[in-house]
């Protein structure tokens, strides 16, 4: 045996985290049949086959070591069915020997198969790798899968030591890298002449500045233990021949063995072997292109995407529970272990609606009606003019870009992001887009830059269309995709934008496609993936929410039904994505006058001119822009009131509209029952009421949302001691708990976040719901409610923002309701400050300035108006704060931002200036 030039050691005992009964030392041949001995963590040595659920082998990447995997090694121990875990130190890494051999990818892929096969492996395993050890680990796994079925054909089986693959797991990785490409992302510096040895051998700045990449930053005792087994350039060595042996070329010694990796991932799919990738988008190593590919070769693979995570995604301590939770759903609950195949990011998603059966497309009233000359989209301009498309030009627009878009490439599957407001270019490009197959990505502006560039980057668009402004912003963050102009531009403003084609020449190409014969591609299957709209990021990062076509159809046929709109019947939609389903229910669509990402800067008279231009009955508001049509209404001439007083249908939806709103709407359309449908992105409309059946509700905890829509069923999941909701899930009165409901236009699964899906859907409803379901989904609001004797649903607030004390569960909606009665309160927020054991509520309210006077910055309120507010909510609380504003979310500008409010109040009663709130 060659000596060591450092022998395999044990870490010490006391590094964070780490249990020290789990290290142990393993004798194996190396790749050139040299004993050698690793380091590696075991959390059940000896365990026999159905005493665990199977084994976790992990792999780690450069620079660090085992210790990477010691919260998925002390989550998987702690589970109710434990899995083993095997975490190995690779040569020349951690604390397993220094040999001096400088190792490549097929040898170390080597070493990792011989080290398995000492440790006599029995039942399932799931392979589990990070960085440069996912791809050692890959190729590992996908050489067991040949192995135990004879060179991959069939089905695989339980190899020769009792072991069958039954996974694969992987994080911020490579399943392929062109060989023509440079060393991706940060490794370019590092792999330059002369600096590669002086970072990563005779220093370790490699290795530090590898630490510094999670957010939040790793704390110091965690960091000073990646580094123990670093210590010295002769520990050192592997870091740096690890960085050398990454594979850029085509004449480098390793890229026949990635190239292996790559075809290995083509077998595993071909197998039907489960994959999870899990991604950190922050990793400036791994970035999107890497998940592209890892999409493209498994297409079936389940992804969950860790907002805000960096490269080291198994420190993010949303991972282990999200690796769990899909080892019970995909693995341990498959039969056999090892047979069941992953279905894009969801349990069971889109398997309901496969094949071509099933509701009409959205664009199918385009089609009846293509030889209507009536008004289908009415754009309605700041002085009170407007334009008419008609359906017939509607329609034959939509073909001619729908041809078009197949002339210039666009392929069904892949995704498109519209940037455009809302109108008939708009509508046209988004049916046209849906008509060839392709993924409508739709993200407004009112995510913020920040949350627009998440949505589009995260979404691996592949197209871009938008107006100028957006594209000049594509191309300066950096968006991915081609682009393609919507609007007037042309000549240095087209180059400028980097866009290959306006939507004008898009539509001549189609138009001469069609000229010459080329018919459009058959319509997608019902239940092909058909948008990703976008939730408005209010309680988090916005979630791109997955919708088939034949789920966007129903979408729309319950939109209909709720908003009364149909052929005959226009409407104005002053909320952006409800501007796109009126030509679907053959309605005229008005589109007024006003900044769609900013519902508030809705006038009474820009209201008043759609409902004017385009004869309309009914209109859909935000709450935000109702606020401010009552307070512009003063405004309006004889003839704009004389216009509004026509609408019969009035809608608003997004936040909770409070009834003393709702009624001095009547005030400007005496016709209207104005009407509040309660859903979410995920599932639209969920409830609906009108203002009589409120009144007639009367006074109660939260606000009445009314009954279930046709179609949708809705329980509640109660909520226990520590304010968690239950997996069961039932429609029994007075209950306060989950509100989650069900039906057939409910979300396929939310986009990349396969965690966040099987969270959504995992109830056990009781068999009354049960049945009344029947073949729809369910999901999971996060919202906080109950249901009344009446059937009635009542919402309470989210389930974030539930505050828990000592003694109680607390929802806000109620007590700020109640504190919005007093003389001097605008409107409210309930939060809680200190530790739970100590917790106290706490009112944040904007002031009445006419009883008040004006707040101009943060104050406690004067002792008689907060005795009146504690009064008036029944509650105990430690202070109630005066501020000038409470801040909103981006989209509907009307939900309170509680999770900040409540962290700025505790500041501010710690005695921290914490300056202005909104």
């Amino acid at each position: 045996m060659t000596a060591p030039l450092r022998p395999a050691s044990l870490p010490p005992a006391g590094l964070p985290g780490l249990d020290p009964r789990w290290s142990r030392l393993v004798q194996a041949p190396d790749s050139a049949g040299v004993p050698r001995t690793w380091h590696l963590l075991d959390t059940a040595p000896g365990a026999a086959e159905g005493e665990v659920a199977g084994t976790l082998v992990c792999v780690h990447g450069n620079p660090t070591w085992s210790y990477l995997w010691r919260h998925l090694a002390a989550a998987a121990s702690a589970a109710p069915v434990p899995w083993r875990v095997v975490a190995v130190d690779q040569l020349e890494m951690g604390f397993s020997e220094r040999t001096g051999v400088h190792r490549t990818l097929a040898q170390r892929t080597a070493d990792l198969a011989n080290v398995m096969d000492a440790l006599e492996l029995t039942g399932p395993v799931v392979a589990v790798g990070q960085d440069w050890g996912g791809i050692v680990v890959t190729g590992w796994a996908a050489g067991e899968l040949a192995r135990s079925t004879g060179e991959g054909a069939g089905r695989h089986r339980a190899g020769a030591g009792g072991a069958r693959l039954a996974g694969l797991v992987v994080a911020n990785t490579a399943a392929s890298y062109p060989a023509d490409a440079p060393a991706p992302g940060a490794l370019r510096a590092a792999t330059l002449p002369g600096v590669l040895p002086l970072v990563t051998r005779r220093a370790d700045l490699f290795l530090r500045t590898t630490l510094e990449l999670p957010k939040p930053r790793l704390a110091a005792d965690v960091r000073a233990a990646y580094r123990l087994p670093y210590r010295t350039a002769q520990d050192r060595a592997g870091v740096e021949d690890f960085v050398a042996d990454v594979p850029v070329g085509h004449d480098h010694p390793s890229r026949p063995a990635l190239d292996a990796v790559g075809e290995g991932v083509e077998q595993l799919r071909a197998a039907g072997v489960p994959a999870l990738v899990v991604w950190g988008p922050r990793d400036p190593v791994f970035g999107e292109r890497f998940l592209r590919d890892w999409r493209r070769r498994l297409p079936r693979a389940d992804v969950h995407r860790l907002a805000g995570a960096s490269h080291l995604v198994p420190e993010d301590d949303r991972f282990a529970p999200v690796v769990l939770d899909w080892l019970g759903e995909r693995v341990a609950s498959a039969p056999g272990g090892a047979d069941a195949t992953g279905a894009g990011d969801a349990p069971g998603a889109a398997a309901a609606d496969g094949g071509s059966d099933g509701p009409p497309r959205l664009w199918a009233a385009l089609e009846e009606r293509s030889g209507d000359e009536g008004p289908a989209v009415v754009e309605v301009a700041a002085d009170g003019t407007s334009r008419a498309i008609g359906w017939s030009l509607l329609a034959r627009r939509t073909r001619e870009l729908a041809a078009g878009l197949q002339e210039l490439g666009v392929l069904p599957g892949q995704r498109v992001s519209l940037l455009v407001p809302p109108g008939a270019d708009l509508t046209a490009a988004l049916y046209a887009v849906l008509r060839v197959g392709a993924v409508a990505v739709v993200a407004d502006a009112g995510l913020g830059v920040r949350g627009l560039t998440r949505a589009v980057t995260g979404s691996g668009v592949d197209w871009v269309v938008g107006v100028p402004r957006a594209l000049a912003a594509a191309r300066a963050l950096r968006w991915p995709g081609r682009r393609i102009a919507a609007g007037p531009v042309g000549g240095a403003a087209l180059r400028a934008t980097g866009a290959e084609a306006t939507l004008l020449e898009v539509a001549e190409l189609g138009r001469n496609r069609l000229a010459g014969g080329t018919p459009l591609p058959p319509e997608p299957a019902a239940g092909a993936e058909g948008a990703v709209l976008f939730t408005s990021g209010s309680t988090g990062p916005a979630k791109g929410v997955v919708y088939t076509h034949a789920q966007l159809a129903r979408l729309a046929t319950a939109m209909g039904a709720v908003i009364r709109t149909g052929p005959g019947h226009p409407l104005v939609s002053a909320f952006a994505p409800f501007a796109l389903f009126g030509p679907a229910l053959g309605a005229t669509c008005v589109v007024p006058a006003m900044d769609v990402t900013k519902p508030a800067t809705l006038t009474a008279r820009a209201l008043a001119d759609a409902v004017a231009a385009g004869g309309a009955t009914s209109a859909f508001l935000a709450p935000a822009a109702v606020v401010n049509v009552l307070a512009t209404a003063d405004a309006l001439d004889a003839p704009r009131r004389e216009a509004l007083a026509g609408v019969r249908v009035l809608l608003s939806a997004g936040a909770p509209v409070p009834t003393a709103l709702l009624q001095r709407v009547r005030e400007l359309m005496p016709l209207a029952d104005p009407r509040t449908p309660y859903g979410a992105t995920e599932v639209l409309p969920a409830t609906d009421v009108s203002l009589s059946e409120v009144l007639e509700a009367g006074e109660g905890e939260g606000t009445c949302v009314g009954r279930p829509v046709p179609g949708v069923v809705v329980g509640v999941a109660p909520l226990d001691a520590d304010g968690r909701a239950s997996e069961e899930v039932s429609a029994a009165p007075g209950v306060t708990g989950e509100v989650v409901v069900g039906g057939e236009h409910v979300k396929d699964r939310y986009d990349q976040l396969w965690g966040t899906t099987a969270a959504s859907v995992r109830v056990r409803p009781d068999a009354e719901l049960a049945g009344a379901l029947g073949s729809g989904r369910w999901h999971r609001t996060g919202d906080v409610g109950h249901l009344d004797e009446a059937g009635r649903v009542w919402v309470e607030g989210r389930l974030a923002h539930v505050v828990v004390t000592a003694d109680e569960v607390v929802t806000p909606v109620g007590v700020e309701q109640r504190a919005e009665r007093v003389a001097g309160i605008a409107r409210a927020a309930l939060v809680g400050v200190g530790p739970r054991a100590a917790r106290q509520l706490v009112v944040v309210a904007e002031a009445e300035t006419a009883v008040t006077g004006p707040v101009r910055r943060t104050t406690v309120a004067p002792p008689p108006l907060a005795r009146q507010v504690r009064r008036a909510t029944g509650r105990n609380l430690a202070a109630v704060l005066l501020v000038p504003a409470l801040p909103t979310d981006v989209r509907h500008n009307s939900k309170i931002d509680r999770v900040r409010v409540a962290a700025w109040a505790e500041r501010v009663l710690a005695g921290d200036r914490a300056g202005r709130l909104a």
